[in-house]
């Protein structure tokens, strides 16, 4: 009998894979939602789903997945929810006041790990975009000479005082990028330098009043700095690490656990509002349009849709296209959760010093990325997954990770806590 129950729920599951994978193919099908949950099986355990999101571009696939009408396809309701802060939005998971959200690769694996703040066993449901962050230095520094990594170092050695820099979250991607970008250019973060963080949506203002020299954040914040003439890029963090993992779909591991037809829901509405987003230059702009609305980034249009399409300026007179901007889908290859890639943020959590003890990288990466049900999602949408649930990258300083040795890795830094 239980085999029999079994056998009836993997044939419901079956049953909803298929007709949401015909469903994508095909746009929005009158009487699907019939055809989906036909088995019983696997309807949605939740109809409406919390969503938090931070004003940031990268925010744009949870967002269009509810204004476009993906969720329902699916047979849930998306409910983005804005949030003030990276702090409120860990909180908000760990409470259960959000079901998930667009959120820090390394916020959730400092949540898992207890790095800093409250412990939870966490998960990693797809990666949200590669690319598309920014360092920003002030035109105070810029004026100076300051435009760049090497030329910020000289600066510093010649003009002593204290520089403060900012992040958006201390285990998170900026703070990361900041770091790796600071040390790169032989400038120690820690002994060389003030670090602090800073909410995205207020790294514009901050740095207006002279709170600080420099600050690393998505988009549209730093092409806004250059708008309103306070701030140029230095380089953008796809120089640092070309198609870094940035943005993810997280929540809690329990989240997974009780309701997994949900998750599966969620992940496949996201996954196809990523498709949408990247399939050409019109839908980029109608999610511009969209994301910029107050409900959302708050912002102006044309804060936002140049770098979406890889239209860079630096706000010092140079412009280039940029081939590696802001991807959300690119065929598939945005939204794997590389195991590989969650290693890095712990080596360099370990290297910064938020981490006493070298974990188990690989083992840690396991618990958290959920590659299983990612390659169920997107099995049963036709989209690409690489063959190895690791990969190979060289960043700015030359250095090679491939996940191999994380704790050779973390150790081998010149610069380090």
């Amino acid at each position: 009998m239980p085999n029999d129950i079994a056998n009836r729920a993997l044939l419901g599951r079956r049953t909803m894979l298929k007709a949401a994978a015909a469903a994508t193919a095909v746009g929005a099908v009158p009487g699907l939602q019939s055809a989906v949950w036909a088995a019983g099986s696997d309807k949605p355990e939740k109809d409406e789903v919390r969503i938090g999101f931070i004003p940031l571009t990268d925010c744009a696939s949870v967002v269009m997945a509810s204004v476009l009408g993906f969720d329902k396809k699916y047979g849930v309701k998306i409910v983005p929810t804005k949030e003030a802060s990276w702090a409120g939005v860990r909180d908000k998971l760990v409470n259960g006041e959000l079901d998930m959200a667009h959120v820090l690769y390394g916020l959730i694996y400092g949540v898992h790990l207890g790095t800093g703040g409250p412990k939870k066993d966490m998960a990693v449901l797809m990666a949200l975009n590669n690319n598309g962050q920014a360092i920003t230095l002030s035109k105070a520094l810029a004026d100076k000479g300051a435009v760049d990594g090497p030329s910020l170092s000289k600066l510093m050695a010649t003009e002593k005082r204290e520089y403060t820099f900012a992040g958006t979250f201390p285990t998170g991607t900026h703070a990361m990028w900041m770091h790796y970008w600071l040390a790169a250019a032989g400038i120690n973060p820690l002994s060389g330098a003030k670090l602090i963080t800073v909410p995205p949506p207020q790294m514009v203002a901050n740095m207006r009043v002279g709170n600080m020299d420099g600050f690393c954040v998505g988009e549209p914040w730093n092409h806004r700095a250059i708008m309103d003439g306070i701030g140029i890029t230095a380089n953008t963090t796809q120089d640092i690490w070309k198609d870094h993992p940035e943005k993810v779909l997280g929540t809690t591991n329990d989240f997974v656990k009780k309701n997994p037809n949900t998750t599966r829901a969620v992940m496949m509405a996201v996954l196809e509002a990523s498709q949408w987003i990247d399939a050409g230059l019109q839908n980029k702009m109608k999610m511009a349009e969209t994301v910029a609305q107050k409900a959302y980034i708050n912002t102006s249009v044309d804060a936002i849709n140049q770098r979406i399409l890889g239209r860079y300026q630096n706000g010092l007179g140079k412009t280039w296209d940029d081939p590696n901007h802001m991807k959300f889908f690119n065929d598939g290859a945005v939204n794997f959760p590389y195991l590989s890639d969650g290693m890095w943020f712990l080596t360099q959590h370990k290297r910064w010093g938020l981490l006493k003890e070298h974990p188990d990288y690989l083992a840690v990466a396991q618990q958290v990325n959920q590659i299983a049900l990612y390659k169920d999602v997107a099995s049963a949408m036709k989209i690409n997954v690489p063959k190895d649930s690791m990969r190979s990258s060289k960043l700015i300083d030359g250095v090679v990770w491939d996940g191999k040795n994380p704790k050779g890795y973390a150790d081998g830094f010149k610069i380090k806590a």
